[in-house]
């Protein structure tokens, strides 16, 4: 079987993330697990927290509102831009880069951290002009793809939204699952298997406890 063929036998998953959330960094380290154990192709866009909470940011608490303002734009500008340029190839790979460097080695939404993020998959450096350029070149491809994953699953919720072909042939979209640390090997999958389950009942919206725990990068 041509790899081709391989590739189109695979079951898509598209998924939204913003950089910058560490639930969505850990439920993509997650899906990408279970791409091993299970024959799915995950496909990358992009949301954004910003723009999300823009219409209701006199209702969050200041921290948030300070860490909107301040953080949140940076990486998906230069994400968004990255795409736009270098197509959605390189999706993948730079949150993969932005990720490892926000979230795991602890170096934050930094421009230190997006440049070399940039560097480490081989993207122009000059694409960090965009972090904080205020009038944004792509501010409108950013936001229809922010609209497109927001669009299947309702305004109440956040970051990740994962979407995946249902039986009828329309997609189910759900938010999260929110998970720490990310499961491996067969307990990815489980997991897997039992977020699908319950995401293709008609009528089922909602599985929720309080989170006692941090995002844990420990095993990623």
């Amino acid at each position: 079987m041509s790899e081709a063929a391989t590739s189109s036998a695979k079951t898509p998953v598209d998924f939204w993330f913003d950089p910058l959330c560490p639930w969505a960094w850990m439920t993509s380290r997650w899906v990408l697990e279970v791409e091993k154990v299970r024959d799915i192709e995950v496909r990358w866009h992009i949301m954004s927290l910003a723009v999300l909470n823009e219409d209701k940011i006199d209702q969050l608490p200041e921290e948030y509102q300070e860490m909107l303002a301040t953080q949140a734009w940076k990486p998906v500008r230069v994400v968004t831009a990255a795409w736009q340029k270098h197509g959605a190839d390189v999706l993948g790979p730079l949150y993969t880069a932005l990720g490892t460097r926000i979230h795991n080695n602890g170096e934050g939404p930094t421009v230190e951290a997006i440049a070399g993020a940039l560097a480490d998959v081989g993207l122009p450096a000059d694409l960090i002009d965009y972090a904080d350029q205020e009038d944004f070149e792509f501010d409108a491809e950013l936001r229809a793809s922010h609209k497109e994953g927001i669009d299947k699953v309702g305004q109440e919720v956040g970051t990740p939204v994962i979407a995946v072909p249902g039986s009828n042939g329309e997609q189910i979209a759900f938010f999260g699952p929110v998970v720490t640390p990310a499961p491996k090997g067969e307990e990815a999958a489980r997991l897997w298997d039992g977020t699908l389950a319950v995401a293709s009942v008609p009528g089922f919206y909602e599985i929720k406890r309080t989170r006692t725990a941090d995002p844990d990068f420990s095993n990623l």
